[in-house]
């Protein structure tokens, strides 16, 4: 795969692209992990019927979770752009 092409805005707007693709249903899954905690969260603190502690528990534990996959998602992001952008170093030289 060649490097990117970052000399033209076309080229630019294309990496930019690809970078959102990078581990997004990863993103995506992390923030509704997280999304659905903070609901689960308010409605236990609501007393809403039939949601003890358990529910407390495992929204904290879906949070967590959550975070995980949006924080693998960055790192896996940050990755792949340093693997292109070295890829653009040997092009270049």
């Amino acid at each position: 795969m060649p490097g990117p092409d970052l000399d033209s805005d076309e080229g630019r707007a294309a990496y930019r692209k690809e970078l959102r693709l990078v581990a997004r249903p990863l993103r995506a899954g992390g923030l509704a992990l997280v999304v659905g905690a903070a609901m689960l969260i308010l409605l236990t603190r609501q007393g809403t019927p039939g949601l003890g502690d358990w529910a407390f528990t495992l929204s904290y534990v879906m949070l967590g979770a959550g975070w995980a996959c949006v924080i693998g998602a960055i790192y896996a992001r940050n990755r792949h752009h340093k693997r292109r952008m070295r890829q653009l170093d040997v092009m270049s030289s």
